[in-house]
């Protein structure tokens, strides 16, 4: 099948849904979200960079002043609202899916996607940047990983599709989502696409 017909079958089985990108700090929501974006013409939005606009800070100064509960209390406002505006691709912020509002959010109006990346491969990408991340600041970064995604990873696990990321290009990742997208919503829907 070309590939444009494809991902023209694609966004028409999707209809009305969003796609949502949920996994640790470091996974690639944001990178791999843009080039799905991207390619299917939609939206993207970073629910962490949308957080700073509407608070007006970054996340480590709402972090700073008010504390992370009140952090997740603007997530979940701001993650609905994204939601709701129709389809597009958003990236959550790590802990957002921990919070059962957020994932009946999630559940009602998108499809979830569950990037996954081996704990050492998370380290060198959050190193990459470091100061950006607030969960990270006092300690071994490994160590913190490795417990938030012990903690985590059973909530991650609730998604609708989990594509394994490597140090492979962002198309590659792109095209295992988009695959794993069509698997999912064949199955779903009772049919299967053509093979290109």
């Amino acid at each position: 099948m070309p590939r444009k017909k494809k991902i023209a079958g694609l966004i028409e089985r999707l209809g009305t849904k969003s796609l949502v990108f949920v996994g640790m700090m470091g996974c690639g929501k944001s990178a791999i979200g843009k080039t799905v974006a991207t390619k299917l013409d939609w939206n993207f939005y970073d629910s962490d960079a949308e957080i700073a606009e509407a608070a007006g800070m970054s996340i480590p100064e709402i972090f700073e002043n008010f504390g992370e509960a009140e952090f997740r209390r603007v997530e979940n406002r701001v993650i609905e609202r994204l939601l709701k505006d129709g389809s597009s691709v958003i990236a959550l912020g790590g802990g957002a899916f921990m919070s059962p509002k957020t994932r009946k959010a999630v559940k009602r109006r998108a499809v979830s996607i569950w990037l996954t990346a081996d704990i050492d491969l998370l380290v060198r990408r959050v190193n990459r940047r470091p100061g950006k991340r607030p969960l990270l600041a006092n300690g071994d970064p490994k160590t913190i990983l490795a417990e938030l995604s012990a903690e985590r990873d059973p909530v991650y696990a609730l998604t609708d599709v989990h594509v394994s990321t490597t140090d492979g290009t962002k198309v590659q990742t792109r095209d295992n989502v988009i695959n794993a997208l069509e698997s999912y919503l064949s199955d779903r829907n009772g049919k299967q696409d053509a093979t290109e």
